[in-house]
């Protein structure tokens, strides 16, 4: 049956490979009318494009796989947020956006928060470890990382469960074909977290605190101008309207990449090995192994599978002109599959040999909290592999992956042991 549209975008979202495969063997680029954009798919390339800002820019990066209805863009309007977030810019709107990003998640803060990581990572894993099955996805991996950023931006745990449920619903919004109805309902959960991130704003402008927000509000207020009441703007000491706006729209992009991206690299992580059981037994017979499963497994099956860039001029690009304003799809998740670059590219195995891959992106992108996401994954196989040695895949629940790009994962993920 022919499948356009929406029904054939899915299935290029769930298995994304095999249109891969085609696009480095093809001459050129090869335009997906799945994507509305050109392809970009061979690690030469993809770098080639994300070390040229000035070329292909950031602009639309996140521009949405489905666009809401009038009634749900009504309802987000009464929110906060749609300013400019670090992964849609360049320059140097792009330097100051991502500036405190990279503070906040700099090598000492890392380590200073996984002690805290260590603890909720054994807390959850102790929730099911008598019950000889789990479906992962919903106990373990939607949970760690959002605590874990909640706890480095400074959410309270009570709050977490709300901004997490926020982000996985703005995700949904834009990335998923929903019903009017289900748009709706989706856009006031958005606004809701959106909401409860305005209150953490304003509370840490007025009592800044060590800790991610405030940095964020203060890079937001040193470069913004006071607005006076008489104006019409808010009052001295409060945020202005428009800071609100910029600051809920920072703090949002960054608790949906903090949480969802590791999420998904937790989910395909452990399925891939246990796709292997040899190679899951080896990691637990050898936990020194754990740093090359966690580089592996982004290889393979990277999370964030790749993201739009727009060209701003006319350029050539693996030989095909393109005009500018001509929508790429700059696809890290297929770099890892290259066999120019990783030999056996389509094998996942943890004894390879380490190679440079583009999970985390390259250039002035590059992902600022990837530290964290390997800690993160790192902790999970240290206590999965010492705790549940016996784990295995559920065979009465086939793995289905979920029908994006932006966060690749399993949606369920039925162990047991």
């Amino acid at each position: 049956m022919d499948r356009t549209g929406l029904g054939a975008l899915d299935d290029v979202q769930r298995d994304p490979y095999p249109l891969y495969g085609r696009a480095r063997a093809a001459e050129g680029l090869l335009h997906v009318p799945e994507l509305d954009a050109w392809l970009v798919a061979r690690d030469d390339d993809v770098r080639e494009v994300l070390s040229r800002p000035g070329d292909f820019s950031s602009a639309g990066a996140l521009r949405p796989d489905v666009m809401p209805s009038p009634a749900a863009l009504g309802v987000l309007a009464t929110g906060f947020g749609g300013r400019p977030v670090v992964v849609g810019t360049d320059g140097a709107e792009h330097q100051r956006l991502r500036a405190p990003l990279v503070r906040g998640l700099s090598p000492a803060r890392v380590a200073a928060v996984l002690p805290y990581a260590a603890e909720r990572a054994a807390a959850l894993v102790d929730e099911f470890a008598g019950d000889g099955r789990v479906e992962l996805m919903a106990a373990y991996a939607r949970r760690l990382p959002g605590e874990v950023v909640g706890r480095i931006v400074g959410i309270d745990p009570a709050d977490v469960p709300a901004v997490v449920h926020g982000g996985l619903r703005a995700e949904e919004l834009l990335f998923r074909p929903l019903t009017e109805e289900e748009q709706i309902a989706a856009a006031g959960d958005t606004v809701a977290g959106q909401r409860l991130l305005d209150r953490y704003a304003r509370e840490r402008h007025a009592d800044p605190r060590p800790d991610l927000c405030s940095e964020i509000v203060t890079s937001v207020t040193s470069v913004t101008s006071v607005t006076s009441v008489a104006s019409g703007g808010s009052p001295p000491g409060e945020l202005t309207l428009d800071e609100r706006h910029e600051v809920v729209s920072h703090l949002q992009n960054l608790l949906i990449a903090g949480h969802l991206t590791t999420t998904a690299l937790i989910g395909t992580c452990v399925l891939h090995l246990l796709r292997h059981p040899a190679q899951w037994d080896l990691l637990c017979a050898e936990p020194e192994r754990i740093p090359a499963a966690v580089e592996e497994a982004a290889r393979h099956d990277t999370a964030l599978q790749g993201f739009r860039r727009v060209t701003t001029r006319p350029v050539t690009l693996a030989g095909t002109e393109l005009p500018a304003g001509a929508s790429l799809f700059v696809a890290f998740g297929a770099t890892g599959r290259d066999g120019t670059r990783h030999p056996r590219p389509d094998e996942f195995d943890i004894t390879r040999p380490p190679g440079r891959h583009l999970a985390f992106g390259h250039g002035p992108h590059t992902c600022p909290g990837a530290q964290l996401a390997r800690e993160q994954l790192r902790l999970t196989l240290t206590e999965l592999t010492r705790r549940l040695p016996g784990l295995r895949l559920e065979a009465d629940h086939p793995v289905v992956m979920r029908p994006t790009l932006i966060h690749r994962s399993p949606q369920e993920l039925h162990l047991t042991w």
